[in-house]
């Protein structure tokens, strides 16, 4: 009598592990919101560092510095939300490809978060041609990720 309820204990709590595990796995859609969100604040440090090299503001080393520092923590977010179930769903802009050429579509996020280490290392020296140099390889690499796997239109215009 105990060796058959022993087993239907055993079955019960390997099979309740795998349903908490299924269900603590995030939908497509919130994997959709966490990148959004992720390359969102990208932008949000990044646009004041690029209208400074721009010339558009006052050039603030310590604030340029300090969003660097941000986004060598922010560049490393989003990659892991990109399955292939969360592609091709109305509420993203990210291309299928990203699926079918994941090698390439990995090699644009090291490329970016190599960008934004020389970034980083710019905003420490402070100096001008260096930081402008390290500013428009980040916008590059933003530019041809999004060109290869988004339909998101936004791109940044080379420095002048």
């Amino acid at each position: 009598m105990k060796k058959p309820l022993l087993a239907a204990a055993l079955l019960w709590s390997v099979c309740g592990g795998f349903v908490a595990e299924a269900l603590a796995q995030p939908s497509p859609n919130q994997l959709i919101n966490y990148r959004k969100g992720a390359m969102s604040l990208q932008g949000k440090y990044f646009s004041p560092v690029y209208a400074m090299a721009a010339g558009r503001t006052p050039m603030d080393q310590r604030i340029a510095q300090r969003n660097a520092d941000y986004l060598a923590v922010l560049t490393q977010l989003a990659w892991d939300d990109f399955p292939a179930n969360s592609l091709g769903l109305p509420n993203t802009r990210a291309k299928e490809e990203i699926g079918s050429d994941s090698a390439k579509f990995k090699a644009r996020a090291d490329g970016l978060m190599a960008d934004i280490q020389k970034l980083q290392a710019a905003t420490k020296t402070g100096e001008a041609v260096a930081l402008k140099a390290a500013i428009q390889g980040v916008a590059n690499s933003c530019n041809g990720c999004h060109e290869a796997f988004s339909s998101f239109n936004f791109r940044y215009a080379p420095l002048p």
